[in-house]
């Protein structure tokens, strides 16, 4: 079943408001259209960071994991490798910087739409993203997203990584299982929420909501949603960039967030 932005702004404004329902968003392929990661891994390859072994390597891990032959888990962790040493507060810094050159000409505006519609429902927005927090954070404050669920990088004393990642790894099951607790804590009723997204892996967050909408959802959700009766959204490529005017007029948006997040 087909189910558009303009649907989908219309059953939120007649959805019960208040913070006892939750808005979950995935970020890669959801909320931006294509992977934030690769943002990173392209900047360190234009910046010749990455030496001939780390290039191998992520080619090898992205063909596997494709192909299901290596677990998420595993080539996350060997992401943070390649990092090992590096201070979190500069990565954080990188992120920050790629988000506003690379990362938001591609955040999806009807999705921005869907997000602010639910912040001005009062409900309770989270982002629940298996990305690493220097590429979901940046996306998170430009979007006023103040929960987010995401990877992080395991850190020594110093405030360097270590090459590993803070356990459990949020990816399918463990991330089903982030968004009923934090619900549980948060008092948020499951059957009014809502969860958005596009991978596989995320049938069993959907599974748990009474809302899932599936955004451009790849074959392994899509046929869930056929399955299930779930409404489908289908948003077209951003592989266009916004105008430098739009962008403009986005970075001084998120000025006036810093200002707010720093009073």
């Amino acid at each position: 079943m087909k189910f558009s932005p303009a649907q989908a702004l219309a059953e939120i404004g007649a959805s019960p408001p208040g913070p006892g329902v939750g808005a979950f968003f995935d970020l890669d392929g959801t909320l931006v259209d294509g992977f934030t990661a690769a943002v990173h891994v392209g900047d360190r390859i234009r910046r010749r960071q990455a030496g001939f072994g780390e290039l191998l390597g992520v080619f090898d891990a992205a063909l596997r994991y494709k192909f299901g032959r290596l677990e998420f888990e595993r080539m996350i962790v060997r992401a943070a490798g390649y990092l090992r040493g590096e201070a979190l507060a500069e990565l954080d810094e990188l992120g920050q910087r790629l988000f506003v050159e690379r990362v938001a000409p591609r955040l999806y505006s009807h999705m921005h739409h869907i997000v602010r519609a639910h912040q001005e429902r009062g409900h309770t927005v989270v982002m629940s993203s298996s990305a690493l927090s220097i590429q979901a954070l940046p996306v998170a404050r430009f979007l006023g997203i103040a929960n987010v669920q995401c990877n992080h990088f395991e850190l020594d004393e110093h405030g360097r990584l270590t090459g590993g990642i803070v356990r459990p790894v949020v990816w399918g099951t463990t991330k089903a299982a982030a968004v009923q607790q934090f619900c549980n804590d948060n008092g948020i009723a499951l059957q009014h929420s809502y969860f958005y997204a596009d991978g596989d892996e995320d049938a069993a967050s959907m599974s748990l909501v009474g809302c899932p909408r599936p955004v451009n959802p790849r074959s392994g959700l899509a046929a869930a949603a056929a399955a299930h009766g779930w409404p489908v959204m289908c948003l077209a490529s951003r592989a266009r960039r916004r105008p430098v005017r739009a962008l403009r007029h986005r970075l001084g948006r998120q000025k006036d967030l810093d200002a707010v997040a720093g009073a």
